[in-house]
């Protein structure tokens, strides 16, 4: 089988094409992106006989499917703001898909992948993605689910690319209606920096506050559930604490509303030019800790009406330069882009099911997930208790 990596010289797919060559039989895995000599240098990097590139645009459909149409999986590692385009891309070219944000918009195309039968798994990374396997794994021992919160540390500079600078600028904007939480039967909007909680991350993170944020395991979730009676879901995250003090600082501004301002006759939004200062300073690019920390908290019964709490949480090799490969930022980018490949994977060797655009919950087994991220020294932990937290 063969798999392209769309978007492929950026800093997170290009760790999911790196573990595609370490853990997959796919015969070609192609570097597929808009700069050609990225690409190249990519798959130089990879250094890998079953490893190629192309230039690809996604604005150029009938080339963009011509170049698709030869791939049994594309990995979609595109922004956020292309992942409409992108998504349509693979159907109509009539292979399986797999991508990082899940933002809703893929769901469009379900029935174009159902009538291939094709397979398209929206929002498959560390989060969404793995934290939906941690939940689904916690919520298939219970018979009714009370509340599900899953939380996470997203440990990395605030721009160290383009698409990561995009992602903070559309999690915080004042007026994003997907910014909810499932309570009592309805989906609520609420602001940012709404329902703070603090989160107790495994160490070297640790207890830090946590605030809801816009991610698809609040939707996806809320369909996986909705035979259990689910009370309550929420999603929180944090950046490191530099990086919120300085968003929750340009949100009270008024800055996250991004309006137009003009200086020296050029118009453009202010929060545009913010983002890409950022993506040049130091102070954008860097940080001192690096690393992901997901913290999975379900509330239940269980079939004889015992009430318990799960709580999962997981752990990857130290960024301190200890571990080979995991120095740093790819401490992060790659806690991002393993997941990714490994969804490939499963999609490939047929350990997903059903066709159409689906949420990870309806397609991958947890186990199997889980599995796969221990083969690269990525663990998932897990507790249960009756003494159920307030």
């Amino acid at each position: 089988m063969k798999v392209i990596c769309l978007g492929g010289a950026g800093r997170i797919c290009r760790e999911a094409a790196l573990d595609l060559v370490q853990f997959s039989d796919f015969e070609t895995i192609t570097i597929a992106d808009f700069n050609k000599t990225e690409a190249d240098n990519v798959a130089a990097w990879l250094n890998d006989p079953r490893v190629d590139s192309v230039q690809i645009n996604v604005f150029d459909e009938e080339s963009a499917i011509a170049i698709l149409k030869n791939y049994d999986v594309v990995v979609d590692g595109t922004t956020i703001s292309l992942n409409r385009q992108s998504t349509k891309l693979i159907a109509e070219a009539g292979c399986s898909g797999i991508n990082l944000n899940g933002f809703g918009e893929e769901y469009e195309f379900d029935a174009v992948f159902k009538a291939k039968g094709k397979l398209f798994v929206p929002g498959f990374g560390m989060t969404p993605g793995t934290t939906n396997m941690m939940a689904k794994h916690a919520c298939d021992k219970l018979a009714k689910i009370k509340s599900v919160r899953v939380s996470h540390g997203s440990y990395r500079p605030v721009a160290f690319s383009k698409a990561i600078t995009e992602t903070t600028t559309y999690e915080y904007d004042p007026e994003l209606p997907g910014r909810v939480v499932w309570e009592n039967g309805q989906f609520i909007q609420v602001p940012p920096f709404a329902r703070p909680r603090m989160i107790n991350l495994p160490e070297p993170y640790g207890p830090n506050l946590q605030y809801i944020i816009p991610h698809a395991e609040t939707v996806t979730l809320e369909e996986y559930l909705r035979d259990k009676g689910v009370g309550l879901i929420e999603v929180r995250g944090t950046w490191p604490q530099q990086n919120m003090r300085l968003v929750r600082a340009l949100f009270e501004y008024g800055f996250m509303r991004n309006e137009k301002i003009s200086m020296g006759g050029t118009e453009f939004g202010i929060m545009d030019a913010i983002g890409e200062y950022l993506q040049q300073c130091p102070e954008g690019k860097e940080t001192a800790l690096y690393g992901y920390s997901l913290h999975i908290e379900v509330i239940g019964t269980d079939d004889t009406g015992k009430e318990l709490c799960y709580v999962l949480t997981h752990t990857h090799p130290a960024s301190d330069g200890s571990v080979e490969g995991w120095e740093n930022l790819r401490a992060y980018t790659r806690n991002v882009a393993i997941p990714l490949s490994i969804g490939a994977i499963l999609i490939g060797s047929g350990k997903a099911m059903g066709t159409g655009a689906l949420i990870p919950e309806k397609v991958f087994n947890p186990q199997d997930v889980f599995d796969e991220l221990a083969k690269r020294q990525i663990f998932i932990h897990e507790t249960v208790s009756d003494q159920i937290p307030e």
